[in-house]
């Protein structure tokens, strides 16, 4: 596939998971941030997101597997995966965080039992969607091309 080709799939690709809701203007920041001094930044930044968000995951999991829950502790985790997921630009990530967070104020175990499998739902399909949009620019650098920029025209 030519370089052109790929760039045209990748901007497709991104324009489609703005629409779907799955990033946000966030996003794009972040990859403004990345330039030729530092062309891995996004995939790091993306990289620490997934490493945070799953270590998170696993705390809260933890957290409301308990005889008694803390929910000052599973609250302060859910804002942690909220500030990574807005920092990232994961808007339906952050979102259901927010609705997480309003279960735990009202000590509401079976909501959050609930928001926390949504959460995991939504940081996969944030984590497959992201995983493949780094994979296509991988490839449109490593063909000797470079990854488009894009404004939030559409």
């Amino acid at each position: 596939m030519e370089v052109s080709q790929m760039q045209r799939q990748w901007l497709d690709y991104i324009k489609s998971l703005f629409m779907e809701g799955f990033l946000d203007g966030q996003f794009l920041q972040l990859q403004q941030l990345q330039d030729e001094n530092n062309p891995e930044f996004v995939f790091e930044v993306a990289s620490l997101f997934f490493e945070d968000s799953e270590r998170l995951l696993n705390d809260l999991t933890f957290a409301l597997d308990q005889k008694s829950i803390d929910f000052k502790k599973v609250d302060a985790h859910v804002h942690q995966l909220k500030g990574s997921s807005s920092s990232i630009g994961a808007q339906r990530v952050k979102n259901s965080c927010i609705a997480f967070r309003n279960f735990c104020e009202e000590q509401n175990i079976d909501a959050c039992l609930r928001c926390l499998q949504q959460v995991k739902q939504e940081y996969c399909h944030v984590k497959n969607k992201l995983e493949t949009l780094l994979r296509l620019e991988q490839q449109i650098v490593a063909s000797g091309g470079s990854v488009p920029m894009m404004e939030l025209s559409f």
